[in-house]
């Protein structure tokens, strides 16, 4: 009976032991899994803090580059603000001084307007007047720019290879003197021209420059002391040979290069005083 109970007791003790190692070995596993998993959690949630943390920094970073990025702004801003200004200003000037070039401009049109128009009764009166006729090739009048021209052949002033004025054209030089005195604020200037023919030894002149000054001279002459044109109105030059309106290879266009020209301009001090006025004001 002992044998019996003391059997039992050991099957009921063996029986007690395996289940308890076999529950430990289970929690065991259990606790395991558990530490494994809180581990990796930890693993993960320091890997999200590090993320974290730098994600903080960049932004900081980007706080601060902005914060910058702003006082560069408001200091652009500040600068624009004072270059608009100024362009402002300097638009103002520009416009102020186009304005005025705009006026002096219409100033100058309109003295050049009344200068055309002076020019064109100059022209007219003179064609209306000098004596008909005349070919045109020996004499003619041409408003060029702000200047009236009347070109005379030399054949209706002065007689061959002399300087002084023929009866012939006395006619001629009166009729200019009464047209250039009726504008005394024009400047008249007397231009001599030969062709290239030399001039013969012996003569009364020395060479082809000698006589286009000489015979401008002598027209200039007879403008003051006949026809009561002021002498400061007056200017005597010579071009010699050398502003030939043809070539000189025949005896026609050598005639045509011989001739005087009376031209009626405006006095260089008036036009240079219509300049400098408008820039006074």
């Amino acid at each position: 009976m002992k044998k019996v109970l003391i059997l039992i007791v050991s099957v009921s003790l063996l029986a007690t032991s395996c289940v308890s190692k076999k529950k430990y070995t289970d929690l065991q596993t259990e606790l395991g899994d558990k530490l494994a998993n809180t581990e990796k959690a930890l693993a993960d949630s320091k890997t999200d803090l590090s993320a974290a943390e730098n994600k903080v920094a960049s932004l900081e970073d980007r706080i601060k580059f902005l914060e910058k990025g702003n006082e560069k702004y408001l200091e652009n801003v500040d600068n624009l603000i004072a270059m608009s200004k100024s362009a402002t200003e300097n638009m103002r000037s520009t416009l102020s001084q186009l304005q005025q070039k705009d006026e002096y401009i219409k100033y100058i049109q309109e003295a050049n307007s009344k200068k055309d128009s002076i020019n064109l009764a100059v022209a007219f009166n003179l064609k209306k007047i000098l004596p008909n006729g005349l070919n045109d090739e020996d004499i003619s009048v041409n408003i060029e720019g702000t200047k009236v021209f009347i070109s005379i052949a030399d054949k209706l002033l002065f007689n061959s290879g002399s300087y002084k004025i023929s009866k012939r054209a006395e006619a001629i030089l009166k009729k200019v003197g009464a047209v250039v005195n009726e504008y005394p604020n024009m400047d008249v200037m007397v231009e001599g021209h030969t062709d290239d023919k030399l001039v013969v030894e012996g003569a009364a002149v020395k060479d082809n420059w000698d006589l286009s000054v000489q015979r401008s001279a002598a027209v200039v002459r007879e403008l003051q002391s006949k026809y009561d044109v002021l002498p400061e109105r007056l200017i005597a030059a010579g071009r010699s040979q050398y502003a030939p309106i043809a070539d000189n290879s025949t005896a026609e266009n050598r005639s045509k290069n011989r001739r005087t020209k009376i031209i009626i301009m405006p006095k260089l001090d008036e036009f240079f005083e219509l300049l400098d006025t408008p820039a006074a004001n």
